[in-house]
C-alpha cells in the first residue's frame, strides 16, 4: 500500500532505529537488565497494564523505585466483569461473580517494557499477565485466552503467524454525545471530505499529526508497516508487520493508545469506533493469518510443490463454519452490526475468494511461502486478543476437523441478502451455543463474555435514538 513520500522516507531511514529499539524491548528478559533499562532512561513512574476483556488499558501506577520482582500488584477480579459502560451485569448463563471479590495478581511481562512518550515526566509501560491468588493464569482474561489458542497450534507443532489492520478516524471533538460526530479540519484549513482512498493529499491534511504517530511509535519500539488514507473523510489505516500473535495483540493495544494520545495532542479524536459516522464506510481490523511448521518454518497452507494444501482449505472451511458463533468476540458491540451492512465495503457473509475485497476471506496474492487468509470481518472496535484469539480457534477447528470450504467466490458478494447475525443478543447467543468454542477459548471465558454483552445491550436499551424521536413522536 502506498505512502506519502515524506512519510515512506521516514520509515526507510527509521526501519533501523525502530529495529534497534524493538530489539531492545525484546532484550529485557530479567529483573536486573529491566533495573538497568529503567535507570539508562531516567524513569521515574511505571504504569502496570493489562487489557479488560473491552480491551481498555486497566493497572496501576507506581514509582520506579518499588518496581522489582518482590512488588506485588493485585486487582479486584470485578475488573473483568463491568461493561464498556462501567456497570455490573446481572448474572445470566454462565456469568457469575465471585462471592469473595477476591485479587488477581499482575505479572509484568518484561518484553513489553517500553517509553510512554506522551507523558511530559519520564514514564515506562509495561503490559502484565493476570494470574489468581494461587499463582495460576485466569482462563478469561483476554492475553490468556489468546494464549490457550496458541497453545492448540503448539501442541499440533504449528505456529500461527498474523498481520493486522487497523482503520480508524479522526473527529471534531465533541463533547456532547447527542450530537453527531464530524470530521476535523486539515491543516488547510477545510474538513477533509470522504472518497479520499489512498489519497496523498488526504494523509498530507493531517501531516503533523501522523509525524507524531511515528515519533511516539518508534520512541515504544513499535513499527508500522504503511500508513494510507481511506475512504471515509479523515479516516486512515495503519498496517502492522506480521508475527506472533501474541505480540501484535499487544502492539495494537499500544497502538491504540498512541494514536489517541498523538490526536488529542493536536486538539481532535482518533476513534476506532466500528461505525462513528452515519453514511460512511465502517471502520474493520482485518486479520493477515497463515500457519508455519513450528520446527522447520515452512508455511503448511502450501505443499512442497507449491499448491494449496489440505489444511488452507480446511482453514478457510473452518472460518465459514464457526465464524459466525465466535462473531460476537469480532464484532463486540451494538455499533459493530451497523458497519456490517451492504454497501459500505463491509463483509455481509463467509464467503471466500481469490484477492476479492467483498468476500469475508480474502487470499491475497502471494507465493506459497507468504499464502495466507485474510479475515475482514472484525470492526477496529474489537479486542485485538479477543478477535485474534476467535479468528485463530475457528481456523483451527477447521485444520483439526478437515472441513472443507464451499466453493470460492468470483464476483461482488457483499450486495442483498445478510448472512450473518445482525445483532448483538443473536451473535452472544450464537457463541454459547457452541461447545467446540468453548473447549478453545474455555467455558468460564464464553459464560464471562455473554454475559457483559447481555449487561452491555441492556444499558443501550435505555437510550431513546434520534431516529426513535424523528420517526415515532408525531406517527404512531
Amino acid at each position: 500500500m502506498p505512502l506519502k513520500k515524506s512519510k515512506a522516507d521516514k520509515s526507510s531511514k527509521s526501519k533501523q532505529a525502530d529495529s534497534a529499539a524493538a530489539q531492545s524491548l525484546r532484550g529485557v528478559s530479567n529483573w536486573k537488565e529491566a533495573g538497568e533499562w529503567l535507570r539508562a532512561r531516567g524513569i521515574e513512574d511505571i504504569e502496570c497494564i493489562t487489557p479488560d476483556l473491552a480491551g481498555v488499558a486497566r493497572g496501576k501506577m507506581m514509582l520506579t523505585s518499588k518496581f522489582n520482582a518482590s512488588t506485588s500488584l493485585a486487582l479486584p477480579n470485578a475488573v473483568f466483569r463491568h461493561t464498556i459502560s462501567g456497570e455490573y451485569p446481572d448474572e445470566s448463563g454462565g456469568f457469575r461473580y465471585d462471592a469473595r471479590d477476591s485479587d488477581l495478581k499482575l505479572v509484568p511481562d518484561l518484553s513489553t517494557l517500553a517509553i510512554v512518550p506522551w507523558e511530559e515526566d519520564p514514564t515506562a509501560q509495561v503490559i502484565c499477565d493476570v494470574v489468581d491468588i494461587d499463582g495460576e493464569m485466569t482462563t478469561y482474561t483476554p492475553r490468556n485466552v489468546l494464549r490457550r489458542v496458541v497453545s492448540l497450534y503448539e501442541s499440533k507443532g504449528w505456529k500461527p503467524v498474523v498481520a493486522p489492520e487497523i482503520e480508524f478516524y479522526l473527529v471534531a471533538m465533541n463533547e456532547d454525545p447527542d450530537y453527531p460526530l464530524q470530521p476535523p479540519k486539515g491543516r488547510s484549513g477545510r474538513t477533509i471530505l470522504g472518497g479520499q482512498g489512498y489519497s496523498i493529499a488526504g494523509v498530507n491534511e493531517f501531516d503533523e499529526l501522523i509525524d507524531d504517530i511515528y515519533a511516539f511509535s518508534e520512541k515504544q519500539g513499535l513499527e508500522i508497516d504503511t500508513l494510507i488514507h481511506e475512504e471515509g473523510p479523515a479516516q486512515l489505516e495503519i498496517n502492522l508487520s506480521h508475527g506472533d500473535p501474541l505480540q501484535l495483540a499487544d502492539q495494537v493495544l499500544m497502538f491504540k493508545r498512541t494514536i489517541r494520545e498523538a490526536a488529542l495532542k493536536h486538539g481532535i479524536y482518533a476513534t476506532f469506533m466500528a461505525k462513528p459516522l452515519q453514511g460512511q464506510a465502517g471502520s474493520a481490523m482485518h486479520i493477515h493469518q497463515s500457519v508455519v511448521d513450528a520446527k522447520t518454518g515452512r508455511n503448511i497452507f502450501s505443499d512442497p510443490d507449491g499448491s494449496e494444501s489440505d489444511l488452507f482449505r480446511h482453514f478457510i472451511g473452518g472460518m465459514q463454519r464457526y465464524v459466525p458463533n465466535a462473531l460476537v468476540m469480532m464484532a463486540p458491540y451494538v455499533n459493530s452490526y451497523r458497519r456490517l451492512t451492504p454497501g459500505m465495503s463491509s463483509p455481509v457473509n463467509t464467503a471466500w475468494g481469490y484477492d476479492n475485497r467483498t468476500t469475508a476471506f480474502r487470499i491475497p496474492v502471494s507465493g506459497p511461502a507468504a499464502r495466507r487468509v485474510e479475515n475482514r470481518l472484525p470492526g477496529s472496535d474489537a479486542n485485538p486478543y479477543l478477535a485474534l484469539a476467535a479468528s485463530l480457534a475457528c481456523g483451527y477447528l477447521g485444520m483439526v476437523n478437515e472441513i472443507q470450504p464451499t466453493p470460492h467466490s468470483e464476483g461482488t458478494v457483499n450486495e442483498g441478502a445478510i448472512d450473518l447475525p445482525r445483532g448483538l443478543l443473536e451473535a452472544v447467543a450464537l457463541l454459547e451455543a457452541e461447545p467446540s468454542l468453548a473447549g478453545c477459548l474455555s467455558a468460564e471465558f464464553v459464560g464471562m463474555y455473554a454475559g457483559l454483552k447481555r449487561g452491555e445491550f441492556e444499558t443501550f436499551m435505555q437510550v431513546i435514538s434520534p431516529w426513535e424521536r424523528e420517526f415515532l413522536l408525531l406517527n404512531v
